[in-house]
């Protein structure tokens, strides 16, 4: 099941990279993040909850699920250019009922990403509606994903369609 995985991942990664053309520099990552950037959407929450199979998560602009990665540490994003093309960093800006300090902090390539409860958030590029959780307990980029709750904690649950023979036995202990 992990083997299809990846190979989705992979298949988006060369879609993604033939879709973007010739454009360079990591502003370009940050901006073209599947809406979780700033411009669109001025008088909407950049952060917001909604509810999932999994619970109440923390959302983007578009309704999207934002995810946590159990490598990152507090204020501290592990996520550079590779990972940032499946995990675009969500844009630090507005939020609404969510239930813990919010601020930004950079990844490594010095994309701007919200953070949540000194959390660093990303979005999933395999989610395609509001509501999917897709990026759920998948292990990669030296760590696992986790929708984000709305205190930014990890949400540790199964997701209606999602493997649980999947679930890492590492999801304990994370250093947050």
């Amino acid at each position: 099941m992990k083997i299809t995985g990846l190979l989705a991942l992979s298949a988006t990664a060369l879609l993604t990279l033939s879709a973007c053309g010739s454009g360079s520099g990591s502003g370009s990552t940050a901006s073209q993040s599947g809406g979780t950037g700033g411009a669109g959407g001025a008088g909407t929450p950049g952060l917001s909850v909604a509810s999932t199979s999994l619970g109440k998560v923390l959302v983007d602009r578009q309704g999207m699920t934002l995810y946590v990665l159990s490598a990152d540490s507090t204020n501290t994003s592990t996520c550079s250019a590779q990972c940032l093309q499946f995990w675009p960093a969500a844009a630090p800006g507005g939020t609404q009922k969510v239930s813990a300090a919010t601020g930004h902090t950079t990844t490594p390539d010095g994309t701007a990403i919200a953070t949540v409860g000194g959390h660093p958030v990303y979005a999933f590029s395999l989610d395609h509606k509001p509501g999917d959780v897709n990026g759920e307990g998948i292990s990669e980029f030296g760590g696992t994903w986790y929708a984000a709750s709305p205190t930014g904690q990890p949400v540790t649950g199964k997701a209606s369609g999602s493997s649980s023979s999947g679930t890492p036995s590492s999801s304990a202990r994370y250093g947050y």
